[in-house]
């Protein structure tokens, strides 16, 4: 599952809205409604803020680049 659909998910199952969503993690409702379009390249901060209100943790994942 992608971040746009995990985000949109899990705030559906805790019955929160966007604006709620919004004004918990401090962004914007226009950042909120984006990302969950996949119309943003949100900001490490601002996923963590958003993860962090619906209960959820980024899990690093290494990449081999070569």
């Amino acid at each position: 599952m992608d971040l746009q659909a995990t985000i949109r998910t899990r705030r559906k199952a805790l019955k929160i809205s966007q604006e709620d969503l919004a004004q918990m993690a401090e962004v914007g409702l226009a950042t909120v409604k984006d990302i969950e379009r996949g119309k943003s390249n949100p900001s490490l901060a601002t996923i963590t803020r958003l993860l962090e209100v619906l209960g959820l943790e980024i899990k690093y994942v290494e990449r081999d680049t070569e």
